[in-house]
């Protein structure tokens, strides 16, 4: 959550937050990973030759500390860059950074790791901070100039350097985009380095936040760190209707969430009978149409053979086991039915007809109006 809205703060400072209201980086705990080497010796943790640093959206990079300067989780360093200085957040330090190399594949990115020059000090948060305040009327304009060389993308946030002498623009576009056009008009306007990047609808929602269906912070947003592909296949195994405005989230694509109890049950229904086979009786056939996986029932369309007779049946899964099991042993099975016909049909007519002589107990009687109270 954003310092600024943050609900915790006195004048400005949210509690418990080490940068003091002056993190600047969207948000509290945004993406962060659990140190969970912090409760070994300090000989494990004497490593601190990489560190990992957050920026603007939880946007991250891994940066060398040879100066071994003494650095925590939470300290505003400054970085030395191509073209200029930089600031961010360290979120991680010790082994622990060596394992998210390992896991992100980030040797190459190693060989150009920018190098940490000091801790940043109350002057330079506070340079930090009024460069950052920019980024907004640098948006408006980049849209504005965008909108005259009428090109189709979308410039959704723009990411500026601490030291402001270059700033960063995210967009959005379904096919690719020639903007030499637009740079030129930006390097007149802006007088600084431009870099253009384009992002996902995804990252898009993730970079610009926003509250989900369910009424808490998009995950993308707060805590997740990667992006998985979520296809059709997982609303089908958790047998939810394929509406797209139930399914979709704020990037116009299926929602993350959907991949979070994927796994229990794909695992669970691998334990259910399969749902291809038929139920064959001497008089019905039972086709498969839906499984409740929290009741383990799962249901079948049983079709009379001779008078195409179609009706609903559910079948624990216990009971769908048996049949198969006797199937197999080529048993007879006189009916799928659990009900006969003739005793439902029965039921149903006399609960229709005790209906129908209640139902005129809480009947208002309209009182009849005479011709004088008519005229």
């Amino acid at each position: 959550m954003n310092c600024s809205t943050c609900k915790n703060n006195v004048k400005g400072t949210p509690k418990g937050c080490r940068g003091n209201g002056n993190c600047l980086t969207n948000g509290c705990s945004q993406r962060t990973v659990y140190n969970w080497l912090s409760n070994l010796d300090n000989e494990s943790k004497k490593s601190n030759k990489w560190v990992e640093l957050s920026f603007k959206n939880g946007r991250k990079k891994f940066v060398s500390n040879n100066q071994q300067i003494a650095i925590q989780t939470g300290d505003v360093v400054v970085i030395e860059l191509a073209y200029g200085i930089d600031m961010g957040m360290v979120t991680l330090t010790g082994h622990l950074v060596e394992f998210q190399m390992d896991r992100k594949n980030a040797e190459k990115q190693l060989k150009d790791a920018p190098a940490i020059l000091r801790k940043a000090t109350e002057k330079d948060i506070k340079n930090w901070k009024i460069v950052r305040e920019k980024e907004g009327d640098y948006i408006l304009k980049a849209r504005e100039l965008a909108k005259e060389t009428a090109l189709d993308m979308k410039i959704s946030d723009a990411e500026l350097q601490a030291d402001g002498n270059k700033v960063t623009f995210y967009y959005t576009a379904e096919d690719r985009v020639d903007f030499r056009e637009l740079l030129k008009k930006m390097s007149l306007h802006f007088s600084l380095k431009i870099e253009m990047k384009q992002i996902g609808s995804r990252q898009e929602s993730s970079r610009l936040g926003g509250i989900g269906s369910c009424g808490r912070e998009l995950c993308c947003s707060t805590w997740m760190k990667d992006f998985r592909s979520v296809t059709t296949k997982a609303a089908r195994y958790q047998q939810l209707s394929l509406n797209p405005q139930k399914l979709a989230g704020q990037c116009g694509k299926l929602k993350c969430c959907l991949n979070f109890e994927l796994d229990q049950y794909v695992e669970m229904i691998n334990t259910f009978p399969s749902p291809k086979r038929k139920l064959i009786s001497l008089s019905e056939k039972g086709v498969h149409i839906k499984t409740d996986v929290f009741r383990k029932m799962m249901w079948y369309s049983i079709k009379n053979q001779e008078t195409k007779f179609i009706t609903i049946e559910s079948f624990s899964v216990d009971e769908v086991r048996t049949l198969h099991e006797r199937m197999d042993k080529g048993e007879k099975i006189h009916s799928l039915l659990k009900v006969n016909e003739e005793t439902s049909f029965n039921q149903n007519k006399s609960s229709d007809l005790s209906d129908d002589i209640n139902r005129f107990n809480n009947v208002f009687k309209r009182k009849k109006r005479t011709k004088q109270k008519r005229r």
